[in-house]
Order: structure tokens, then C-alpha cells, then sequence
């Protein structure tokens, strides 16, 4: 069964996460979205509120399922026998990181774990969690960068505070 990883920090996720997940599981007999746990960063959503948001998006895709991982990428690909990481591409600046790192992660995994790039559908192009975490943070409206229950969980979360 040829099963691919898409890891990220989905904090939160976006449409244009989606629409990466919807083309890859269309690819791949299954797909297992990992969200990476970071102590080092600061999220906004908890680990379990974005793994339940990804889980409430992929809810119709039989072949998709969500994990939890807070070590090194590779690590989690060589435990479980998974030979390929799906990474999404916004612009040419994406590239030199995301280029980097899959050489670093061919490179740890002994030539076994190799990285599918997909570009991002030109309606995402601009989309990011940061940019929608950003907007938010403001009161602005961000339907366009994530689900819409996802929009409302940004707002809960900036409700009565400063903007940061």
C-alpha cells in the first residue's frame, strides 16, 4: 500500500492545507496527516484543537487519517516504513526551505524517505496560517483562507484580547 505523510504545524489549518490533502489523497492510497508538536513554538490552537479541526475537514476522505508526532520528521517516517512526504509549494521562496529540507530528510533516512512537492492551487497562493492567524487577530475576515468554522475558532480566540 503506498502510504505518503503530509506533516505540518496546521496552526490553524487553511484552505489551501485542504486542497493539498484533497489532490494528495487522491494520489496515494492513504495519507496520514501529521501534526508536528513543537515545545519550542508557540501555537495559537492546542495540538488536539488542530487535530480535531484536520479531522473535521477530511472527515469524507476515507483514506486520510491524522497523527501526532513532536520529534524529528524522519524519525516518525523510518518507525513507520514511510517512504514519502508530501510538502506544498506557494512560491519560488517556499523552494529553498523546502528543497533544504527534504535533502536534509533523504539524506538522514539513507536515501529511503523521498519528498512529492505540489504546488499550491493559484486561488491559495497568498494563503497561509500566519497571514489568516494575522487577519484575525484584527477582526478581519478570513472565509477565503480557511473553513469556515475554522474562521470562527480564529475569532474565539482573539475575543477579547489585545491584538498580539
Amino acid at each position: 500500500m503506498r502510504t505518503a505523510i503530509y506533516p505540518g504545524s496546521f496552526d490553524p489549518v487553511t484552505n489551501g492545507h485542504v486542497d493539498i490533502i484533497r489532490r494528495a489523497s487522491r494520489m496515494f492510497e492513504r495519507v496520514i496527516i501529521v501534526v508536528m508538536n513543537n515545545s519550542a513554538k508557540r501555537s495559537l490552537f492546542s495540538v488536539e484543537e488542530r487535530v480535531k479541526m484536520i479531522e473535521t475537514v477530511t472527515a469524507d476522505a476515507e483514506n486520510v487519517e491524522v497523527d501526532v508526532h513532536g520529534g524529528l520528521l524522519i524519525d516518525y517516517c523510518i518507525k513507520r516504513d514511510i517512504r514519502i512526504c508530501i510538502r506544498g509549494l506557494r512560491a519560488v521562496t517556499d523552494f529553498d526551505y523546502e528543497l533544504q529540507s527534504a535533502q536534509t530528510n533523504k539524506a538522514l533516512s539513507q536515501g529511503k524517505v523521498d519528498t512529492v512537492f505540489l504546488t499550491t492551487s493559484l486561488n491559495y497562493s497568498y494563503v497561509s496560517s500566519s497571514v489568516a492567524k494575522e487577519i484575525a487577530s484584527y477582526g478581519g475576515d478570513v472565509s477565503l483562507l480557511v473553513p469556515e468554522f475554522v474562521a470562527k475558532a480564529l475569532h474565539e480566540k482573539y475575543r477579547g484580547r489585545d491584538h498580539e
